[in-house]
């Protein structure tokens, strides 16, 4: 046989093989889809995936069953995924520990940055650094000179190690040079009842859990840890504004198995772009004081590796661990 002959019948080999992947991915989506949610129902990520899947149901012609499986800080929700067939019918909506856990946590099942493809950003939400109102601390500065005057004197609540409030506290303690006692919590509802009991001196939060204890008076809103502050506490100033160099936010997206097919993910990051682009969509974010972000699956992937880069060295820094 000659070379072009073995040449030819290689290729068609390569090509039969890769019928089935072709086939399969060009009738996708032909049931319902999974997303496995790493949180209980109900919290921030619940809601937002609840939000997001009706409408790219609709563009996908298929229904999308959200599945809630919390615990070991999202690394239940996140391993399951990650050993879940790479065909797109199951997938993971990630937030902040997708970049964070690796760092954290010294034996995982799985691999956080290499054990998945990226789909899409949903969306993001300022985090706001929050005191009782009965706290002697008036402003951002009088805080942090207290922290100052007097290290770890001062101490800050968290929905846990590693997550979203962590990361932000810890980034703003680096950059007002001070330092706090961290106190973790299962869950950010009783880091705030401590706060509002007065056994906690500070926290950094989403908007959306403390807002109407800001309203009522009862808690006491400092300043907005974003660029661009939030619609839920339009007249609370940026840290970035006040002097202190610190940007961090909660974010959400979508994230399939390692190995689920180029063209799967097409039609995921696609579906999601139509739903974010929806005025239901748009007007329910804006309403619990998120935006969209949406984007091609490299923009990211790119997010992800720098949030990882940058977080992987503050934990590290600091070091936090969760084992």
């Amino acid at each position: 046989m000659t070379s072009r002959s073995h040449w030819t019948l290689a290729t068609a080999l390569l090509a039969a093989s890769c019928l089935p992947l072709a086939a399969h991915a060009a009738g996708y989506p032909d049931k319902a889809i999974t997303v496995v949610v790493p949180y209980s129902p109900g919290g921030g990520v619940d809601i937002i995936t609840r939000l997001i899947t009706t409408p790219m149901s609709q563009a996908l012609g298929q229904s999308m069953v959200v599945d809630n499986k919390p615990g070991g800080g999202t690394n239940i929700g996140m391993s399951a995924v990650a050993r879940s067939p790479a065909n797109g019918y199951t997938l993971l909506t990630s937030s902040n520990t997708l970049t964070t856990n690796k760092a954290l946590y010294s034996k995982l099942n799985f691999d956080p940055l290499n054990d998945f493809v990226p789909i899409g950003r949903i969306g993001e939400a300022a985090l706001v650094v929050v005191v009782n109102a009965k706290s002697p601390y008036k402003t951002l500065g009088e805080l942090v000179a207290a922290g100052k005057a007097k290290p770890d004197a001062l101490s800050f609540g968290t929905a846990g190690v590693g997550s979203s409030g962590h990361m932000a506290s810890e980034l703003l303690l680096r950059a007002g040079s001070f330092k706090a006692v961290h106190v973790p919590y299962k869950g950010g509802s009783s880091a705030v009842t401590d706060l509002l009991g007065g056994r906690l001196d500070f926290m950094a939060i989403n908007p959306l859990e403390v807002v109407s204890h800001v309203k009522n008076g009862s808690l006491r809103a400092l300043a907005m840890l974003n660029t661009k502050g939030s619609p839920l506490l339009p007249e609370v100033k940026t840290a970035q504004s006040l002097g202190y160099n610190v940007q961090a936010t909660v974010w959400w997206g979508l994230n399939a198995p390692k190995g689920t097919p180029a063209q799967v993910v097409e039609t995921l990051n696609k579906a999601l772009n139509t739903a974010l682009a929806t005025p239901e969509v748009k007007t329910r974010l804006a309403e619990i004081g998120a935006s969209p972000v949406g984007g091609t699956p490299a923009e990211f992937a790119q997010f992800i590796q720098a949030e990882s880069a940058s977080l992987g060295e503050l934990i590290k820094a600091a070091g936090i661990t969760a084992d």
